[in-house]
């Protein structure tokens, strides 16, 4: 199973994790909220721990390409493979520049990508 590594780590922090639907939406939220760090720590200029929220985030949009299906999504896992390799890019250069205006941009695009995810998948996430 590809998301048997996301599993894993939500395991690991004892968090329950009834769906594939759920997983995908605690790895975004999980997204705004690591990314929400790095940008404080880079305006605070605390470079150890800029440094460790951005790989967090990094790590996140990496699992999330890791388990896109092809197969099943087809023209959007394409874009989304298009977008996550972005979001990489943009963390890494806010990273090498200290620039938390590239921070925002991850930050926006995430809630983007949240509200579609939960608008789409209302009734497996329970809502």
């Amino acid at each position: 199973m590809r998301s048997a590594n996301a599993y894993y780590l939500y395991q690991q922090n004892s968090i329950s994790v009834e769906s594939p639907a759920k997983l995908i939406e605690m790895l975004y939220e999980g997204i705004l909220r690591f990314a929400a760090q790095a940008r404080r720590h880079t305006e605070l200029q605390d470079i150890e721990k800029k440094i460790y929220y951005i790989n967090k985030v990094t790590d996140i949009f990496t699992e999330l390409l890791n388990i896109l299906d092809y197969e099943k999504g087809g023209e959007v896992a394409v874009y989304l493979t298009g977008l996550y390799t972005h979001q990489i890019k943009l963390l890494t250069q806010a990273n090498i520049e200290n620039n938390s205006e590239k921070i925002d941009i991850v930050i926006n695009v995430a809630k983007g990508l949240l509200e579609a995810w939960r608008e789409i998948h209302q009734h497996e996430l329970g809502r």
